[in-house]
């Protein structure tokens, strides 16, 4: 069966070369940039499994690099694993905020990273499968793989953020989730990420699904839950 693709953005040819060995020693392709510039082109022709990303970069830097993946359709779900100088804890919090899976600071230990690669690809792996699972409640249709709704067989409008949240805590009825922990686990592109903003996506989210929104309850104090058949 075939590895899956990494991309390796570094301008160092030596951090690269360790990459692009440990990694092929362990069985993955690996595709080399040395730029920000040339790591946008690469995905256009080859859309990566993985991405292991330097911050450093000249030109475009590896925080850019990173905004623009997960802003891009073919690229947002892809896992990213930021490399970075130690002491450079503010970058570190800024990649994961824009949407980066890990990270790992130089000098590092080839077992580190192909330990991490491991860890991160099967995260998302779970996550893809979980994200394939489609919800039916009465006449209430959760469609993940065509990211759609229906309510009595009739297709419900949703914007990204507004099927993320419904998804999200449809897939546990009955748990209570904190506005915090669903900002975590969307991430919306048009999403501001405040609480006062969940409370208005899911205002205008029960408006859409008519009798059906009275399936989002509201718990007071803590956040939502999606109530029990």
């Amino acid at each position: 069966m075939a590895k899956e693709t990494i991309l390796a953005v570094d301008d160092e040819s030596d951090i690269l070369e360790l990459v692009r060995y440990n990694l092929a020693k362990n069985g993955y392709v690996v595709n080399l940039a040395a730029s920000g510039e040339e790591a946008l082109r690469s995905v256009k022709s080859k859309v990566p499994d993985l991405v292991v990303l330097d911050l450093m970069l000249p030109g475009i830097d590896g925080l850019e690099v990173c905004k623009i993946f997960k802003n891009d359709a073919s690229m947002v779900k892809v896992p990213i694993i930021i490399l970075t100088a130690k002491g450079e804890e503010a970058d570190i919090v800024t990649g994961l905020e824009l949407g980066a899976d890990d990270y790992i600071t130089k000098p590092f230990s080839p077992r580190i990273l192909v330990s991490r690669v491991r860890a991160v690809l099967r995260r998302n792996q779970k996550k893809t499968t979980d994200e394939n699972e489609s919800i039916k409640l009465d006449g209430l249709e959760i469609d993940s793989r065509r990211f759609k709704v229906f309510a009595d067989g009739k297709h419900i409008d949703l914007t990204h953020t507004e099927f993320s949240i419904l998804y999200f805590i449809a897939k546990k009825p009955g748990w209570v989730f904190t506005r915090y922990q669903i900002i975590d686990a969307i991430k919306g592109e048009d999403y501001p990420v405040t609480d006062r903003s969940v409370d208005v996506q899911v205002a205008g989210l029960r408006k859409k699904l008519g009798s059906y929104g009275d399936f989002i309850e509201t718990v007071r104090g803590v956040g939502y839950r999606f109530r029990e058949a």
